[in-house]
């Protein structure tokens, strides 16, 4: 036992030291993808009622198709750790291509589903003098649907050979240039037409396509990737190789929807206990929202050194590629829950002025503080079976724990036993509390199997 703690003890925190610096451009870039939908939110504001109102419902939609494009190409990631791992340079450029052609399919068909969401928005009841804007948002913001899933893969080629920082350059650059290509197309200025919602749409799909354009040639044309002869020759799709992409890709990205599927529900049960209720819960929600971007990032830089020791062959690293990941989750989490349960009361009065809202979403952040821990756990632990392609079972597990437990547990407290919001919310730690037991259990049971290199 004193062996192991010893050798736990000298190298965990080399593990730990690059596991951050891997995360760290990672945690920035979430952050400032959270920006973005901010700066967005603030110019609505400032414009009218009507265009808040028709952004934030066609956000919510243009937020499935981005959940959907995130999610197939969490397969780019692991794939090109593994073969960079194992020293098959070549085989990244391979990777590269076939993902590209991966990324164009995806974004067509998010591209087709936007566009075609009118009937959507009418079914769940939105205010009929909001349905033009939406429609002008969603036909606006549905041209940056191809580039957001090449900016996916750009992203996920780059880090999965370890390169983490270019994605939050331009990150940053997005985040610069929305505001004020936002503003211009909003408001009609410098001889533009007045485009109200539709030029917020536009404006996001314009900066998508230049921030994935910049990212494509700095690839192309950066030293670093040389080695890997990305663009060496002409490659049509191959069967197979997308084949593979796909079958570990379609089960993330059926587990991220149905992660981001339980918190939408959550807040459309929230809107039948009324305004307050739904106010403090979206405050709760922000606050949370902003925290869970630190265990993501920490989570995609651990899929990618869990790839590496995968593509080695060496079972060792792997183990202490997912301590660490699982340790600095844990660091971040509890530094988030302890704000959360220190300050609620003060964190709610940034959000609102009113009374009931600041008490009710007081009571929430403390349950929050609480679902950090079971949040930042469940991230990691799908991060760290991603980096071993084992993407199936995560899948059925992370159902069965959203939908099979935490919603029917919210629902019960909050509707049969009249908990209300509160009731909701400890559906949400039970639910994730489960996903994060259940994946925890899967992750280390495989990572104690011998590995051949990839």
């Amino acid at each position: 036992m004193n062996a192991i703690l010893q050798r736990t003890s000298a190298r965990l925190p080399g593990e730990l030291k690059e596991t951050a610096i891997l995360a760290l451009p990672l945690v920035l870039s979430q952050l400032m993808a959270v920006g973005m939908n901010a700066i967005d939110a603030m110019l609505a504001g400032h414009h009218g009622a009507v265009t808040l109102g028709a952004v934030a419902v066609g956000a919510g939609i243009w937020s499935i198709a981005v959940v959907v494009a995130i999610g197939v190409t969490m397969a780019v990631p692991p794939s090109v750790a593994q073969v960079f791992g194992a020293g098959r340079l070549r085989d990244v450029g391979m990777l590269f291509r076939q993902s590209m052609w991966l990324a164009l399919g995806l974004g067509l068909l998010c591209w087709i589903g936007v566009r075609s969401a009118s009937p959507l928005v009418r079914l769940i009841g939105v205010d009929p003098a909001l349905h033009g804007e939406v429609d002008r948002f969603l036909r606006g913001v549905s041209w940056g649907a191809p580039a957001i899933a090449a900016f996916f893969t750009l992203r996920g080629v780059s880090a999965g050979v370890g390169i983490t920082r270019p994605t939050m350059y331009f990150s940053l650059m997005s985040l610069v240039l929305l505001g004020p290509i936002a503003y211009v197309l909003l408001n009609g200025k410098l001889g533009f037409p007045e485009m109200g919602a539709g030029g917020i749409g536009v404006a996001t799909a314009i900066v998508l396509w230049l921030e994935t354009l910049a990212f494509g040639l700095y690839l192309v044309l950066h030293r670093a990737y040389a080695p890997y002869a990305l663009l060496a020759r002409f490659e049509w799709p191959d069967a197979r190789a997308l084949g593979e992409l796909l079958r570990i890709g379609v089960p993330m990205g059926v587990t991220v929807f149905m992660e981001a599927s339980l918190f939408i529900a959550t807040t459309l049960a929230m809107g039948t206990l009324g305004t307050d209720t739904v106010a403090s819960h979206q405050v709760a929600l922000n606050v949370a929202s902003l925290f869970f971007m630190v265990p993501l990032g920490i989570s995609m830089a651990t899929t990618v050194r869990i790839g590496h020791a995968v593509g080695r062959g060496d079972a060792v690293a792997l183990r202490f590629a997912g301590l660490a990941g699982f340790v600095l989750a844990l660091a971040a989490q509890t530094f988030s829950g302890g704000v959360m349960a220190l300050l609620p009361a003060t964190i709610a009065g940034l959000y609102s002025n009113d009374a009931t809202v600041i008490a009710l979403a007081a009571q929430l952040l403390l349950l929050a503080a609480v679902f950090q821990f079971s949040d930042g756990i469940q991230v990691v632990a799908n991060g760290s079976l991603r980096g071993l392609k084992d993407t199936a079972l995560p899948m059925l597990i992370t159902m069965v724990a959203y939908w099979g437990i935490g919603m029917p547990v919210g629902w019960w407290l909050a509707f049969r036993h009249d908990l209300g919001a509160r009731g909701m919310w400890i559906g949400l730690i039970a639910g994730l509390s489960a996903a994060a037991v259940l994946l925890t259990w899967r992750f280390w049971k495989l990572a104690r199997r011998p590995l051949a290199p990839a």
